[in-house]
């Protein structure tokens, strides 16, 4: 058996319950949607940061504003259907893009960003992170969001 080295031994950093949660504020004005939730979805699971921990919430809280002035390319207005079903027969509810930016601006880009994170308890509490506003008005001024540079 060969003998340890004398050399220092690298060790996968595990994250404990230690956080310092940031907040960071994003402006999706005229920002394609897919390009913009991305990044947002990166921010709220942690990946931007050295200490990204897999299954521990490393997170950071995100405020996303402009909602409903998202852009979409292409056709996928009319084409994009959001589909809902009340488990009864003929339950199926289906909006197109253009519907649903009507009637819940906000929920365009949650819908968008719930289908990023991971799915079960880790990804429900990381969701619970992301506050959503269809205007430039929100409650969160207290916290002191950074701005959060989207590509």
């Amino acid at each position: 058996m060969p003998a340890a080295s004398s050399s220092k031994v690298r060790k996968t950093f595990q994250a404990d319950a230690s956080f310092v949660h940031t907040w960071y504020i994003a402006d999706v004005q005229d920002k394609t949607l897919g390009r913009a939730v991305t990044k947002i979805a990166s921010v709220l699971r942690g990946k931007h940061k050295a200490t990204f921990t897999p299954h521990a919430d490393a997170g950071d809280f995100v405020v996303v504003i402009n909602a409903n002035k998202v852009r979409l390319t292409g056709k996928k207005w009319d084409d994009k259907k959001y589909r809902d079903h009340s488990l009864f027969p003929g339950g199926l509810k289906e909006l197109s893009a253009k519907e649903l930016l009507g009637r819940h601006p906000a929920d365009l880009v949650k819908r968008a960003v719930w289908g990023m994170l991971p799915k079960g308890p880790l990804g429900r509490r990381l969701y619970k992170k992301l506050k959503v506003y269809a205007g430039s008005e929100h409650p969160h001024v207290a916290q002191q969001p950074k701005p959060l540079a989207l590509s």
